[in-house]
């Protein structure tokens, strides 16, 4: 008898695999046939229609297939699938089931194992739920303090919640995309309302409306929830803005710098100019600076194909109908969508946060709201192009005319994505250069940016954007100088008209004189060579004048972090930031995970010392497998080894990874949050379980974070327990300030050379005696601060990768006494500026 087939859709290959070994133990050795189609490659996430067309045609039988999906764009690449199949009645055959993945294929597994009809096995998947919905959903649950249900005759009950947004530039782009990406796949349906504008409601499951709220950081927004899972829904809503929708808070990027005009013919030398003009006179129009650097070289335009206008299947030879239009615009959005992919991947190799950036992106191509408006002006007898240019002008103009600034910026997020579903769909060539150059365009998507070859592009001069816009970002993250809002004339310039640029200060000169042309390339020549001489040395030891060793270590985040610290010459990883492999996920790593993953870090730094910071997270950023209250001053909350040591078999698995890889190479361990000595004796009483039988391994060092006032004033009771010590400045600046340093009203409090911050950092120094302290956070690559923390006793800076080279050459310009002179003196003065003021004028002499 024929069996149904199955195929299962998801974005992760990885997670469809794990499914199908699920249902396979459920099957005794049954001939079902399942089929995968999932992700792109064995890394990147996506859905392609045409794998899934392939895997319907591989189990396609008398009997037919059922389709289980995961989520958003699975569902559309799956009914793409089903248009794409070559046989018009294979069609018939198959059913898109909207049962629960992994739940569902348990059950039509078996279903189809027991020779159910297709019918039948889509109804078993599609119900595979309601054993568990009846066991976890007792009648009269009461809601949490944070959510509170109202009803109103004759309506369903909805649950609300409110939070205030902290994002230094509010419910832009990316935490509105972490948003729509937490409520997909819950049954409920929920708006948003911003209560400090009347903004709303509008539905929190389309990016499109999220981003137009307009809720900046300070602002109010209402939750509303409906649905089976509202009161679960509102829920994750608090917790994710108490999270700050997982985007870090000191993560912002540069404010926008003062205009320099576009200059022809002269050089400009010193500071930009002012932005605005003397005795009341309009703003001055010119470049913004976007990415330090210099560039110098011969124009190089980006050309866009014009999309068609006729309708696309005309094109084709064939007779127009909505049905085709549409269809064609599944197959550009699929294709779209395996292109951004692509991006990311790119753009992960630079850091997370700039594959974070492509988020957004991804879930416009999958909007319903932009969708929902495709296909009705779609029905109304528009082509595939011009509706999709149509309905994200609509978006476009929504987000453009936003009051805030930041958040006006991010309507690029729509012109980029319509602008690569627009080439799809025209059938265009990619965009490319002529040649090496400086790339002059209107505007750059962050695709564009991400794939933009270093070697090639001498700069970048774009007529719009700014200098907090995503390709901006992007172009920092790869060392491309770049200017933007340079106006609309620059696009007037003649390929290979020469231009030289100043990315640190926003000078842009067309066609420059010789002599101006001669002083950017000995700006560029002084830069490069101190850039070069200070890689070339940094392989070497730090020394100061006087022959003080100071270690220059590296804070990193992955292999790849790890890869570039060694090749900038780290002499250690001075901070491993082991979260990394506990966040966006759905499980905690095993040891075996956890091992792997130390060791690949510690190999890229063969024969250096690896210090692991223990899981540093809770309160304001919490893992989603490990369900916590939200908190109302998260940063004075349950973290760090406050959480762990609450969460014991979470502490005792990664201390039993750290201790067998100690066995291999040579660790630190580090425990953060420390507050008290029980702390530490708890956590020294795990990490000898974890040991085993075997003991501590020879040569693992253990230290503390010293984030909390309170450890540093009291650091002597912690001494007998440590071998080394982590001074962590950038907590220890906020707690010591009561100044949270994502916080734009109290960002001038913020500052680690502030006497009070500079005076725990010089107690814990003196006291600690013979035992080391480091110190790790950004004001050990600060040029000012430098001086000050050798003076006070340290003697390891942890720094990002790329600041080893210059940290080492500053180091090596000191002299231990004259920087000891020099703190004493810092620790009397009333403010972190008059500090500053010092360091500049002593070091200046």
């Amino acid at each position: 008898m024929p069996l149904v087939g199955l195929v299962v859709v998801s974005h992760s290959r990885a997670l469809a695999r794990a499914a199908v070994s699920l249902a396979s133990e459920m099957l005794h050795d049954s001939p079902v046939r399942i089929a995968v189609a999932a992700g792109l490659d064995e890394d990147t996430l996506g859905t392609d229609a045409v794998a899934i067309k392939e895997a319907i045609e591989q189990v396609d039988g008398p009997a037919g297939v059922v389709v289980l999906m995961d989520l958003g764009s699975a569902v559309l690449s799956a009914e793409l699938a089903l248009e794409l199949l070559e046989d018009p009645d294979a069609r018939d055959r198959i059913t898109l089931s909207a049962g629960p993945l992994v739940e569902g294929l348990v059950v039509a597994a078996v279903a189809a194992a027991g020779g159910a009809r297709r019918v039948e096995v889509a109804a078993e998947a599609q119900n595979a739920l309601l054993g568990k919905a009846a066991q976890l959903t007792p009648s009269g649950v009461a809601p949490s303090t944070e959510v509170a249900p109202t009803t109103q005759a004759d309506e369903p009950v909805t649950v609300t919640g409110e939070f205030t947004v902290a994002n230094i530039h509010g419910l832009h782009a990316r935490p509105a995309a972490r948003l729509v990406s937490e409520l997909r796949g819950l049954d409920a349906q929920v708006r948003l309302r911003n209560l400090s504008t009347g903004a709303g409601p509008l539905p929190a499951g389309s990016l499109s409306r999220v981003a137009t709220l307009g809720a900046l950081r300070g602002h109010r927004v209402e939750v509303l929830a409906s649905g089976r899972q509202a009161t679960e829904a509102v829920e994750q809503v608090l917790a994710l803005a108490a999270r700050q929708f997982d985007e870090p808070l000191d993560d912002a990027t540069e404010s926008a710098q003062a205009p320099v005009p576009v200059q022809s013919g002269q050089a400009r030398s010193g500071q930009a100019q002012s932005g605005q003009a003397q005795s009341g006179q309009a703003r001055r129009a010119g470049p913004l600076p976007a990415s330090p650097g210099i560039g110098i070289g011969p124009v190089r335009l980006l050309t866009y194909a014009p999309p068609a206008s006729a309708p696309a299947a005309a094109r084709r030879g064939q007779p127009s109908s909505p049905a085709d239009e549409w269809r064609h615009v599944e197959t550009a959005l699929a294709a779209v969508r395996g292109e951004i992919g692509r991006h990311q991947a790119l753009a992960r190799q630079t850091g997370p946060q700039e594959a974070r950036i492509f988020d957004a992106h991804l879930l416009l191509l999958d909007d319903d709201e932009v969708i929902a408006d495709v296909k009705a002006r779609l029905a109304s007898g528009a082509d595939a192009v011009t509706a999709w240019v149509d309905a994200l002008a609509v978006v476009e103009r929504q987000w453009s005319e936003l009051e805030d600034p930041y958040l006006r910026a991010r309507a690029e997020d729509v012109r980029a994505v319509g602008a690569q579903v627009v080439s799809t769909l025209a059938g265009a060539a990619p965009v490319a250069m002529s040649g090496p150059g400086v790339l002059v365009a209107k505007e750059l998507t962050p695709g564009q940016a991400a794939e933009l070859d270093r070697d090639c592009v001498q700069g970048i001069v774009l007529a719009d954007g700014s200098p907090s816009s995503h390709a901006a970002i992007l172009a920092r993250s790869r060392g491309i100088p770049a200017v933007v809002d340079a106006g609309s004339d620059v696009l007037g310039l003649a390929e290979g008209t020469l231009v030289a640029l100043d990315g640190s200060t926003g000078e842009l000169i067309v066609d420059p004189p010789a002599a101006t042309v001669a002083e950017f390339r000995r700006r560029a020549a002084e830069l490069a060579a101190r850039q070069s001489e200070h890689r070339a040395a940094a392989g070497t030891p730090a020394r100061t004048a006087d022959g003080a060793r100071v270690e220059v270590a590296a804070n990193v985040g992955s292999r790849a972090d790890a890869l570039t610290a060694a090749a900038d010459g780290a002499d250690s990883a001075g901070l491993v930031r082991t979260e990394f492999l506990f966040l966006d996920r759905e499980v905690a790593p095993d040891v075996e995970e956890q091992v792997a993953e130390y060791l690949a870090i510690a190999e890229a730094l063969p024969g250096r010392r690896i210090t692991l910071r223990t899981l540093d997270v809770g309160g304001d950023k919490p893992l989603s497998y490990l369900p916590m209250p939200a908190e109302d001053n998260p940063f004075l909350g349950h973290r760090g080894i406050r959480l762990t040591l609450d969460r014991r078999e979470l502490l005792l698995v990664q201390l039993t990874a750290i201790c067998e890889v100690a066995r291999q190479a040579p660790v630190n361990v580090l425990f953060p949050m420390v507050s008290t000595v029980t702390e530490l004796r708890q956590a020294r009483r795990v990490l000898d379980e974890a040991a085993g039988v075997r003991g501590l391994p020879e040569g693992l060092r253990v230290g503390v974070m010293v984030e909390v006032p309170a450890a540093a004033l009291k650091i002597a009771t912690f001494l007998p327990h440590l071998d080394f010590l982590s001074v962590g400045t950038n907590d220890l600046t906020q707690y010591t300030l009561a100044a949270e340093r994502g916080n734009a009203a109290v960002a001038a409090l913020f500052d680690p050379l502030d006497p009070g911050v500079l005076r725990l950092i010089g107690r814990v120094c003196e006291v600690a005696g013979p035992v080391p302290v480091a110190v790790c956070g950004e004001v050990a690559a600060d040029p000012a601060a430098v001086p000050l923390l050798i003076g006070l006793g340290a003697r390891e800076l942890s720094v990002s990768p790329r600041s080893v080279p210059s940290v080492k050459a500053r180091v090596r310009e000191l002299d231990v006494a004259r920087c000891a002179a020099l703190a004493r003196t810092a620790l009397d003065l009333e403010d972190a500026a008059a500090v500053r003021e010092l360091v500049g004028s002593a070091l200046s002499c």
